[in-house]
C-alpha cells in the first residue's frame, strides 16, 4: 500500500449499477417485489428506530472525494431517525485512527469507514467490530474481512474494461486504429486494475494497437501536462481514454491548446462537467465511465438497515450482503440525461 496522500486516497480497490443498488438498498420507491422469504424486514422509508451513524471519510480536496462526503450527508438527512456524526475528514492515517476511535468511544450504532490506507487502518475497524459496532468498509478495502460487517465499492478492472469495449466498439472498422491512454498515478493499485481491464479488452479487437501510456496524478495541472507531452508524441491517434475526469479537465485544455479534434476521448468517474461536455457533444469527449460517489449514499442506506437489523429491500434475504461491487457504467450522448443527476463537481 503506497504512503497516504490525498491522491492515493482518490479510490478504493476493486455488481450492482448504480441505480439499481440505490433502488435495492433503499426501497424509496414503491415496492412491487414479492415479500421477502420468512417475512424479513427490509429497509425503506418508514422510520424506524433511532440509528447513530459514525462517519469518518476523506478530506474533500478532489472532485470525487467532496461528492462521496455529500452524498453521505445527503442521504443522512432523508432519514429523521438517523444521527450522522461525521469527522472533519482526514487523509492522514494516524489522524483518521483517532477519529474512528472517538466515534467508537461515543458508542455509534454503525460506523461507515472510507479509510485512508486500508491496510493501516485494518486493525481499528478489528476494534470497532470486537466493540459490537458494525463497520461498512466504503471503497477502499480493509485487509482483513473480519473488519467489517459490509464492504461496498467501485469496480476498478470494471471501467478500465468497459472504457476498452467501448472504444474498441466505435473503432472495429478502422484499419490500423491506435490509442492512447492517460492514467492516474502509477503506484496506486487501481491504477494498475484500470489499466489491466482496458488492455483486456482492447485484446478483443485486433486492428487496435495502444501506443502510448502516460501516468498523471489526479490534478488538473497534471493532466495538462501530461496530456501536452502525449500530444506531443503522437502525431495521429484515434482514441484517448483518461482515467480520470478532474484530470481530464487539464487534458481537455492541452487538447484545446493543441488544436487537436481528430480523435475521440472517454473519460473516468463521472464529474457533471464531462457529463455536461459529452451532452454538447461539441468535442472530443464522447463517453465516461463511471466511479460512482453514490456509493456514500448506499453506506449510509447499509449502516441504517443494519441499525435497525432490516434487510435490503428487493432481496430475500434476512441479511444485508457482504459485499456490493459497483457497476461501471459508460456514459454517452445517448444516456447522459439519465446519470447527470448523479455527476459531482
Amino acid at each position: 500500500m503506497p504512503p497516504t496522500s490525498r491522491r492515493g486516497l482518490l479510490f478504493g480497490t476493486a455488481a450492482v449499477s448504480a441505480g439499481a443498488l440505490l433502488t435495492a438498498c433503499t426501497s424509496n420507491e414503491p415496492k412491487n417485489a414479492a415479500p421477502a422469504a420468512g417475512n424479513a424486514p427490509a429497509a425503506d422509508d418508514k422510520p424506524g428506530r433511532p440509528v447513530t451513524i459514525g462517519f469518518a471519510g476523506p478530506q474533500a480536496d478532489h472532485g470525487w472525494l467532496n461528492a462521496i462526503n455529500q452524498n453521505a450527508k445527503r442521504r443522512a438527512e432523508k432519514y429523521s431517525e438517523v444521527t450522522l456524526e461525521i469527522t472533519e475528514g482526514s487523509n492522514d492515517t494516524a489522524a483518521q485512527i483517532g477519529q474512528i476511535q472517538t466515534l467508537i468511544n461515543k458508542k455509534v450504532d454503525v460506523l461507515v469507514v472510507l479509510p485512508a490506507d486500508g491496510k493501516a487502518l485494518t486493525q481499528v475497524g478489528l476494534q470497532a467490530m470486537r466493540a459490537g459496532i458494525p463497520v461498512i468498509n466504503l471503497d477502499r478495502v480493509f485487509a482483513s474481512p473480519q473488519a467489517y460487517r459490509c464492504w461496498i465499492g467501485g469496480d476498478n478492472y470494471g471501467m478500465g474494461l468497459n472504457a476498452g469495449r467501448y472504444i474498441g466498439e466505435q473503432l472495429k472498422g478502422k484499419p490500423n486504429a491506435k490509442v492512447v491512454e492517460l492514467a492516474g498515478l502509477d503506484n496506486l493499485e487501481l491504477t494498475k486494475q484500470r489499466t489491466q481491464g482496458f488492455d483486456d479488452a482492447l485484446r478483443n479487437y485486433p486492428n487496435i494497437t495502444k501506443v502510448a501510456r502516460q501516468a498523471a496524478e489526479f490534478t488538473v495541472e497534471s493532466g495538462q501536462a501530461k496530456m501536452a507531452q502525449l500530444l506531443q508524441a503522437q502525431q495521429r491517434f484515434d482514441a484517448l481514454w483518461n482515467h480520470d475526469d478532474d484530470q481530464g479537465v487539464g487534458a481537455l485544455r492541452a487538447i484545446q491548446q493543441a488544436g487537436r479534434d481528430d480523435f475521440l476521448m472517454v473519460g473516468g468517474a463521472g464529474a457533471k462537467s464531462a457529463m455536461d461536455a459529452i451532452k454538447a457533444d461539441d468535442g472530443v469527449l464522447k463517453a465516461t465511465v463511471l466511479y460512482p460517489p453514490t456509493m456514500a449514499a448506499s453506506a449510509i442506506d447499509l449502516a441504517r438497515a443494519l441499525g435497525q437489523k432490516k434487510g435490503v429491500g428487493g432481496m430475500s434475504e434476512l441479511e444485508i450482503p457482504a459485499s456490493i461491487t459497483l457497476y461501471s457504467a459508460v456514459v454517452t450522448k445517448d444516456n447522459v440525461d439519465e446519470y447527470l443527476p448523479t455527476g459531482f463537481s
